[in-house]
């Protein structure tokens, strides 16, 4: 699936360039939820979980390495793209844990 929708399209109208854009974002929400998903694995195992045990060197790590992924974006534009998936998943790993305890 992945593979599919990383190699280059050239649509040739507004309705094809949307379909292309559909495909992408339905992939992007699968990654994301399992992205999410892996970072909850991650709350649990970690001494100090949540948004107080954030990783600031491995973040900017991390968007480094995406720029290095994607140039086009950058580590600008994908740094706050990347702290919204990031607490996004906290906040989903803070309501399942107190859900789990109450």
């Amino acid at each position: 699936m992945v593979g599919a929708l990383t190699r280059r399209e050239t649509p040739d109208s507004v309705r094809a360039a949307r379909e292309a854009i559909d495909r992408v974002d339905a992939a992007l929400a699968v990654l994301l939820e399992r992205r999410a998903e892996l970072a909850g694995t991650i709350q649990r195992l970690k001494p100090v979980g949540g948004f107080a045990g954030r990783d600031a060197d491995r973040e900017r790590r991390l968007v480094a390495e995406m720029a290095r992924r994607a140039p086009v974006l950058g580590e600008a534009r994908l740094a706050p793209i990347m702290n919204a998936v990031i607490e996004a998943g906290l906040h989903l790993a803070e309501e399942r844990r107190s859900a789990t305890q109450d």
